[in-house]
């Protein structure tokens, strides 16, 4: 017969694992859409009613171009984790465990540091200068007392990205200095490394991969319209 003490305990529901926060650019989603949506419809237009070398000249220009446009504009995005930061440029993707990343620094471009001193751009966090004067216009008035409250709006306007704020607007938030939506995002950024820098799980290397899935259709439509035009 089996005693209660002899019984195995019941199994605990697994731990579950927080998502990357991601940030991403509204206005580079937005236009590089557009850009795409152009570009498709002249090559497919030129596809289907163009006549001798038209089609081929289409087809090279846009395996050139559609690449390069998703690259610049749909492709970029920083993902923060619990343990490392994967920050997608257009050409490369470079992960950095929390434990390798130094500082962050916002000028006319943001971007992060490492321990070892190499330096990598933000390219989804884009600095706007005229946001941060609109910022800093509204700081103004909140802080002489003619635009109170008006801080936690620009703040619930979302901006950069799924799950960039993590705190929901309050008092707190409202009281709290206005600045610009990037450089929010920057200071979430800077939170979490001072968090999560000693934290065991956020030690190891950094690693930089290129994005050979956007660099060799450019190259190869580059070839071929180089060819056409040559020959042409």
């Amino acid at each position: 017969m089996t005693t209660p003490e002899s019984q195995s305990p019941p199994p605990q529901p697994p731990v579950p694992v927080s998502k990357d926060r991601i940030y991403r650019s509204p206005a580079g989603l937005a236009g590089g859409v557009l850009l795409l949506a152009l570009a498709l419809w002249l090559g497919i237009d030129a596809l289907v009613a163009g006549e001798g070398r038209t089609p081929w000249t289409a087809v090279a220009a846009l395996l050139f171009l559609v690449p390069l446009i998703a690259a610049y504009t749909v492709r970029p995005a920083v993902f923060a984790g619990d343990d490392r930061l994967r920050v997608r440029n257009p050409f490369r993707v470079i992960v950095l465990p929390w434990g390798q990343v130094a500082s962050f620094r916002s000028g006319y471009s943001n971007e992060v540091f490492t321990e070892s001193g190499d330096k990598y751009q933000l390219w989804s966090i884009p600095v706007s200068l005229r946001a941060r004067k609109k910022a800093a216009r509204r700081e103004t008035r909140r802080v002489s007392g003619g635009g109170q409250g008006r801080g936690g709006m620009l703040g619930g306007l979302g901006g950069l990205g799924g799950g960039g704020a993590r705190g929901g607007a309050g008092p707190a938030a409202a009281d709290a200095p206005v600045r610009a939506e990037t450089d929010k995002v920057m200071d979430d950024l800077r939170e979490t490394l001072e968090a999560r820098k000693q934290a065991d799980t956020s030690q190891g290397e950094v690693t930089v991969r290129w994005a050979y899935e956007v660099v060799a259709p450019a190259a190869a439509g580059a070839v071929l319209l180089a060819v056409l035009l040559a020959t042409g």
